[in-house]
């Protein structure tokens, strides 16, 4: 019986070795290790034996269908990655990929840019002008008077008495 689980091992190994796609990968696992399969009918015929030849048998089958088991899953290995390959060629799946760019825009920029590139869709184009602004361009070219409350200092930053700082700087012309 020994003897007949090594010649059914060597076989199925043969057969294993000998496939060329995944279909006739699950045909030799159906014929050997299926419930009607020449492995699967040994160990069901092992009630049958004598009881000091159960051990042994039961033993070397098992190891005969774990050898064929990691052959089959081996295999089935082999001819994925072959495939893989076969799909691209020049691709090396082991190579890094392409590293991602950290971080994005604020909210607030992705929205004035994309309201920007929609005026200047429209016609309008972006102008833009100093940081600082003088007093009079700011407030008296524009007949603003002294007393007025934009010109106070809690409203306005200055940076001196005759200088100071724009609220907006890209304004949309």
């Amino acid at each position: 019986m020994i003897q007949r689980l090594n010649q059914i091992g060597e076989a199925a190994l043969k057969a294993v070795e000998d496939a060329s796609d995944q279909g006739a990968l699950d045909e030799i696992r159906v014929r050997y290790l299926g419930r009607k399969g020449e492995l699967t009918s040994i160990l069901k015929g092992l009630g049958s034996l004598e009881p000091e030849q159960r051990p042994l048998v039961g033993k070397e089958a098992n190891k005969v269908k774990r050898t064929l088991e990691k052959a089959l899953d081996r295999r089935l290995r082999a001819l994925k990655e072959a495939k893989a390959r076969e799909g691209l060629p020049g691709l090396d799946p082991t190579t890094p990929g392409r590293p991602r760019p950290l971080g994005t825009l604020h909210p607030i920029t992705q929205v004035m840019e994309e309201v920007c590139s929609i005026f200047r869709y429209i016609g309008f184009s972006i102008a833009t002008g100093p940081e600082v602004e003088l007093d009079f361009y700011n407030f008296e070219a524009l007949n603003i008077p002294p007393d007025h409350p934009a010109r106070d200092m809690q409203d306005t930053f200055y940076v001196d008495e005759k200088v100071l700082l724009r609220t907006h700087t890209s304004p949309i012309q």
